[in-house]
């Protein structure tokens, strides 16, 4: 009976070797004989030696940097660019069975998608609609992994450099875009306020004693002025009468 320990001894290390723990945040993709036998889900399992082996898949998201791309933008410019991609394993099975190496995959993907995306839209648009350009290269990435089991959950570009002339054509075009604005509002103003002063004279014309009235709020207004000059105003129809006064003698 002696030859028994030995023999249990072995077992005892067969089935700890055998056991294997999937963390919560994990699948595990399982082989048998080299064929696919299915997907472990988190806790204790069972994977015999030799007849059987896995990969564990992280199923959360992950944040990959997409490093700088010289690309040229739909008007013949030429930025570098870079980005970071969001993605996470929607289905363990594809991302072991479709592909190789899936993380230098998608990367390897949004790269060239990104410099075709850029390919399509000029310079003002990129800079003016990151978003909508982002959006773009994420949709058109998240349908080419699907088959993968991968699920692409954002794109953000994150810098976009340009010649250092193009800086300053830019920075040009955009003090003239000020000066252009400022000029405007500046005609606006004046086009306003001349309406105003035609619709004042018009109602100090026609409505009886409204010139006599401005009149004397000036001299009051003028009166509280320390200045040595003095001013006097007359009404129009004082000076009408002393003309009528004249023409009778």
């Amino acid at each position: 009976m002696v030859w028994l320990y030995p023999l249990a001894g072995v077992l005892v290390l067969f089935l700890l070797m055998s056991l294997k723990i999937i963390q919560e945040y994990e699948r595990g993709v399982k082989f048998t004989l080299g064929k696919f036998s299915g997907v472990m889900q988190p806790g204790l399992r069972i994977v015999v030696p030799v007849i059987q082996n896995y990969q564990k898949v992280d199923m959360r998201v992950k944040a990959v940097d997409v490093p700088d791309q010289e690309a040229m933008t739909g008007d013949n410019i030429s930025t570098t660019i870079n980005a970071v991609i969001y993605y996470k394993i929607a289905e363990a099975k594809k991302a072991i069975l479709e592909v190789e190496h899936y993380n230098y995959a998608i990367s390897q993907l949004a790269q060239t998608t990104m410099r075709n995306v850029v390919g399509e839209v000029e310079l003002d648009e990129l800079l003016a609609n990151r978003d909508k350009v982002s959006l773009k290269i994420k949709d058109i990435v998240d349908k080419a992994t699907d088959p993968w089991g991968v699920k692409v959950e954002a794109v953000e570009l994150k810098d976009i450099v340009m010649p250092g002339e193009m800086k300053r054509v830019i920075g040009k075009q955009a003090e003239a875009e000020r000066e252009k604005r400022a000029v405007i509002i500046k005609a606006e103003g004046e086009v306003k306020a001349a309406d105003n002063m035609a619709k004042a004279a018009k109602t100090l014309s026609t409505a009886p004693g409204a010139l006599h009235l401005r009149t004397l709020q000036s001299i009051n207004d003028m009166s509280s002025d320390k200045s040595n000059t003095v001013i006097l105003a007359l009404p129009l129809e004082v000076l009408r009468a002393f003309e009528s006064i004249a023409k009778k003698k």
